[in-house]
């Protein structure tokens, strides 16, 4: 092998340059392992989190998500590419320099015979780093571009919690350009090295193929006069140049916003794939109070995520609480967790906000009020889109969840929520009936329902409380009820046994309220005999089927529309007369992101007849009601737009839909109210899908009741 194919690492050095660069790599070095330290010391304080069950399984998915870029690219292609671009550029400049590392300072000590860079292997070392630092350079170049030029919205750091003026985050800004500018910087001076010592060391032929980036600069500055001596000079000019942004950044990195360079991978090894689908249970803390009020609360999880934003702003798009106006950030919640965490470090490096009159850190008695705010938390509608589309892993929900769980110890909530969970607290439904009202709606049926508890049924029918109690969803309830009798399944109801399944009483924080109901479900469950639940309302469904079996129930939950999908496949239902139909339909969250039900219902809705227009925001990517998190029970008069109302606009704008489907009971109640609210009834008809389904199987509702009627009569 050619030894003579290499380069020399300290070209024209002393020892004493040398033992300076040493020095500096350690002081480096050891600024960037206290760094660590301190993160880890403040991991090390958060409460315990059992996140390390298969964990070579989590390393693997974690890491491989990182480098496929499949989180970042998550609807995002473009910035996917380009993150992948400078992901695997800065991997593949790292490993180079540690390859080097190796060959400089461990393998003379071992001997060397055991050197290896030269002949064949540095040609391919050299080319490859060559091309992909070409990729860096361009993945930087772009991301300059779209934050300097293009200047997209989610990249704007105004608060929607004070007005402005109020606030400073010019460190943000600061700290986001000096990590892309001394990642480019390295970059280009890497290369610009390369050209000087091929200048220097009058072309060596090989380094034609060998580093063609460098050739071509090389050629560049001899066309401008630069001689071998010259570039030599030059070469080590740059050569400490280099050195010392490269060493500067290993320093930097755990201060800044460049630590999300290992955050985000860790975040995402650690994630919780049922993250708020199942929350966790909240913590007595010794001091007596429930949720999460101070620092200590925290789990080790949390406050990683806190270090694993990157400050994209995704999560500040979607939010419906930020576009209806609410003052709720997920991505502003985030940040303001992260400085108040790292309250003391805010001076070692920029990128930190100045807000005047707010105190960060341990001073701060109450985490949910002085640094958070509790109208911020409330506003939440626990929707998950932050949580969907985050690109590193991080769970806004249940820290919300957690902190809110505060409040309520605290009694520091909407007075109407307040009277809500009162009345579910009494009568085991939000509304304030009587448990004996729940199954009046059934009374005006031609057909009688069983009773899951006195006999055994195929199907139990878990209906809940808006499909129970609210007026305006009664007639559905009774239609849904139809189509089940029509088609001859075998179902019951639990009657008065049932009570509200508690889903939106848990992401409430009212964690006591939701044992005693899900306890009280869970005994009339074990009592009935059946086969498969089946629901119409998907908050309902998300709790039975994710959170209930940490209770002992174990069952096998189904959607309506599921069920009906199989019930036309099966012949038990049939088309008559097809829908013919323009219709968009809306995701509810609890279906679509909480457990991936998107395909059904658009099934269902292809086999009635009807032409389906997707609306912009749909299937994982939908928009929020703004019923979910409790939101439904509280004050929303203070919003700019109630997200229901955005998203009936949405609806409108396709311009070419007479209908549109949900597959909600609250969906129903609140679009019906939203399309009202903005004028929009003679234009668009808001109809649960199984009203579709009546109209193309020819079900008759009206006439079996009026033949019951008179049968009555006469007998």
């Amino acid at each position: 092998m050619d030894q003579s194919v290499t380069r020399q690492v300290f070209l024209g050095f002393s020892e004493v340059e040398k033992g300076i660069f040493y020095a500096m790599a350690f002081f480096a070095t050891a600024a960037f392992m206290w760094g660590v330290w301190l993160k880890v010391r403040k991991y090390l304080k958060g409460r315990p989190d059992p996140r390390f069950s298969k964990l070579v399984a989590r390393l693997l998915s974690g890491v491989g998500r990182s480098y496929a870029n499949t989180s970042v690219g998550k609807r995002h292609k473009g910035i996917g590419v380009t993150h992948a671009l400078i992901m695997w550029g800065f991997t593949a400049l790292f490993i180079g320099t540690a390859i080097l590392t190796v060959d400089t300072d461990i393998v003379p000590l071992v001997g060397e015979q055991w050197a290896f860079f030269h002949g064949a292997f540095y040609r391919w070392y050299s080319v490859t780093l060559d091309v992909m630092g070409v990729g860096f350079l361009a993945g930087l170049a772009v991301m300059a571009v779209r934050r300097g030029v293009v200047r997209p919205a989610a990249l704007r750091y105004a608060r929607v919690d004070v007005p402005e003026g109020e606030t400073r985050r010019g460190g943000f800004v600061m700290g986001d350009w000096i990590f892309l500018g001394l990642l480019f910087a390295i970059g280009v001076t890497g290369y610009l090295l390369e050209g000087l010592r091929i200048s220097g060391t009058g072309f060596p032929a090989f380094e034609r193929s060998s580093s063609p980036v460098g050739w071509r600069l090389a050629g560049l500055f001899a066309g401008f006069g630069l001689d071998g001596a010259s570039g030599l000079r030059a070469h080590q000019t740059m050569w400490w140049t280099h050195a010392a942004m490269a060493l500067g950044f290993v320093a930097y990195l755990p201060y800044s916003k460049a630590v999300h360079v290992v955050a985000d991978m860790a975040n995402l090894v650690f994630k919780d794939p049922q993250v708020g689908r199942r929350l966790p249970e909240p913590t007595v803390h010794v001091e007596g109070h429930m949720g999460t009020r101070g620092l200590a609360d925290f789990t080790w999880k949390q406050l990683l995520d806190f270090d694993a934003c990157t400050k994209c702003g995704r999560c500040h798009q979607v939010c419906p609480a930020r576009v209806g106006g609410a003052p709720l950030s997920p991505r502003d919640l985030i940040l303001d967790l992260r400085q108040h965490a790292d309250a003391g470090l805010a001076f070692l490096a920029p990128g930190h906000e100045t807000k005047p009159g707010l105190v960060y850190g341990l001073a701060t008695e109450s985490v949910p009020r002085e640094v958070v705010g509790a109208d911020t938390l409330w506003a939440c509608t626990t929707c998950l889109a932050c949580v969907e589309i985050c690109p590193v892993g991080i769970e806004h929900v249940p820290t919300i969840v957690g902190m809110r769980r505060n409040l309520v110890d605290e009694g520091v909530l909407d007075p109407n929520l307040q009277t809500a969970l009162m009345n579910l607290g009494k009568k085991g439904n939000s509304f304030g009936k009587s448990a004996r009202q729940r199954p009046k709606w059934a009374k005006e049926l031609p057909f009688e329902i069983k009773d899951a508890r006195k006999e055994e049924v195929e199907y139990l029918w878990f209906v809940g409380d808006f499909a129970s109690f609210d007026e305006g969803v009664q007639e559905t309830t009774r239609r849904v009820a139809h189509v089940f009798h029509e088609a001859g399944l075998d179902f019951g109801i639990l009657y008065d046994g049932e009570r509200s399944a508690g889903n939106d009483v848990r992401r409430v924080g009212e964690e006591g309220l939701f044992e005693m109901l899900a306890e009280h479900n869970v005994e009339q469950l074990q009592s009935a005999k059946f086969g498969k639940i089946v629901t119409t309302d998907p908050h309902s469904l998300n709790t039975l089927r994710n959170e209930y079996p940490a209770y002992g129930a174990t069952y096998e939950v189904v959607h309506y529309t599921e069920l009906l999908v199989e019930l036309f496949r099966s012949g038990r239902l049939q088309v008559k007369t097809p829908a013919l139909r323009q219709v968009t339909y809306h995701d509810p969250c609890y279906l679509a992101r909480y457990n991936r039900v998107t395909e059904a219902p658009r099934e269902l809705i292809g086999l009635l007849g009807a032409t389906l227009v997707e609306m912009p925001r749909h299937g994982l990517n939908s928009f929020c009601c703004g019923a979910g998190g409790g939101r439904i029970w509280m004050d929303d008069s203070g919003l700019k737009e109630r997200p229901s109302e955005n998203r009936i606009r949405e609806a409108v704008d396709l311009g070419r839909v007479t209908d549109f489907v949900v597959a909600c009971p609250k969906d129903l109640a609140m679009f019906t109210a939203a399309v009202k609210a903005t004028g929009h009834e003679a234009v668009l008809q808001v109809r649960d899908v199984v009203e579709l389904v009546l109209e193309a199987t020819g079900i008759r509702i009206e006439a079996e009741a009026e033949e019951a009627v008179e049968a009555g009569v006469e007998a």
